[in-house]
């Protein structure tokens, strides 16, 4: 049997296969890295909280984002187009930096 050298062993602990509701993602970046804060927003309140934080280097930001687009393309071509034309109601935010939300 062949030893796969490129083969990377991947652990999930229970909690984190459970996976957190996001419907709020806010993005901001340095020069040095991407910080993805992943919020969960309710209906009539005020207050959201941030679920989790993903910080990670500019190549790993890029690589993330070509792999979204490739599996929202998969998903459509399945699924159908997503329709993203809603506006959210949430309210602007920014903390400083660059930031886009999604």
């Amino acid at each position: 049997m062949e030893k796969n050298d490129n083969q990377i062993n991947i652990e999930l602990n229970e909690e984190l296969a459970e996976g957190v509701y996001s419907n709020l993602a806010i993005i901001t970046h340095s020069q040095a890295e991407f910080v993805a804060d992943f919020v969960q927003m309710m209906p009539g309140m005020p207050k959201a909280k941030v679920r989790s934080r993903v910080i990670m280097s500019p190549q790993n930001a890029k690589r993330l984002m070509r792999a979204l687009a490739e599996n929202v393309q998969k998903y459509e071509q399945v699924n159908g187009v997503i329709n993203d034309t809603d506006t959210p109601p949430f309210p602007p935010m920014n903390f400083g930096g660059t930031t886009n939300q999604a």
